[in-house]
């Protein structure tokens, strides 16, 4: 399972992205528990939706824009929350662990 977090906006309005390659059992068994407990049926699947319903956000702040397996969802930062947190910040830590020194992006295996 690929698990892909994009950050936008923000004042200087940079793009980060995180990616976790979960292909291993082992792996899987990490990462399956945080997926299944966001709550991807409750929020916007794109930006743009997520900018329609969360129409009272607050300028300059982040979006993300999360993917895992087949499942998307777009929140403003305000909304990255309990296991929406978890998973992002899982994902991000889990990435930059891996990353290449200077490079924007990084990815995972398990």
């Amino acid at each position: 399972m690929k698990i892909s977090v994009e950050r936008t906006g923000g004042i200087a309005a940079i793009t980060r992205v995180w990616t976790v390659e979960a292909t291993s059992e082992s792996a899987m068994n990490q990462w399956q528990p945080l997926v299944e407990a966001c709550p991807w049926d409750t929020v916007p699947r794109t930006p743009g939706a997520a900018a329609r319903e969360f129409a009272d956000a607050q300028p300059d702040r982040f979006i993300y824009s999360i993917r895992a397996g087949g499942r998307r969802a777009a929140l403003p930062e305000r909304a990255v929350t309990g296991p929406w947190r978890v998973l992002v910040d899982s994902a991000r830590a889990a990435a930059e662990q891996e990353r290449p020194a200077g490079n924007g992006t990084g990815s995972t295996g398990g």
